[in-house]
C-alpha cells in the first residue's frame, strides 16, 4: 500500500473546507441572531435558546427581572430585554492564585 504524502497546504485547504462545512450546518439554527431581523421571540424559543424550563421562564417574569408582552395569550419577548438580562448576569470569573511551593 502507498504512502499518502500530506503537506501544510493540504492541511490548509483542509481547515478551510472543514470550517465553510460547518458554517453550512450553524447557519440554519442561528435563527435567534437579532442581525438577522428577528426581534421579538416567543417563550418556546427563549426557553430553548437559553435552556430555561417554563416554570423559571414565569419566575422570570413575576419577578420583573425579563420584560414581556402578551397579545391574544402569546407572550413575547424582545432581544434586547434577553441580552441585557444576560449581561446583569454575567459573574465575571477570578484569576487563579498559583500557590507558592
Amino acid at each position: 500500500m502507498p504512502a499518502n504524502i500530506i503537506t501544510t497546504d493540504d492541511l490548509r485547504e483542509f481547515k478551510l473546507e472543514l470550517l465553510e462545512e460547518i458554517k453550512r450546518i450553524i447557519a440554519p439554527n442561528s435563527h435567534y441572531k437579532k442581525s438577522e431581523g428577528k426581534r421579538y421571540l416567543k417563550s418556546s424559543e427563549v426557553m430553548e435558546l437559553l435552556g430555561l424550563s417554563p416554570s423559571y421562564l414565569q419566575n422570570l417574569r413575576n419577578s420583573r427581572l425579563l420584560p414581556f408582552s402578551k397579545i391574544n395569550g402569546v407572550i413575547f419577548y424582545d432581544w434586547d430585554d434577553i441580552e441585557q438580562l444576560m449581561i446583569s448576569n454575567k459573574k465575571d470569573i477570578k484569576p487563579r492564585i498559583k500557590k507558592q511551593s
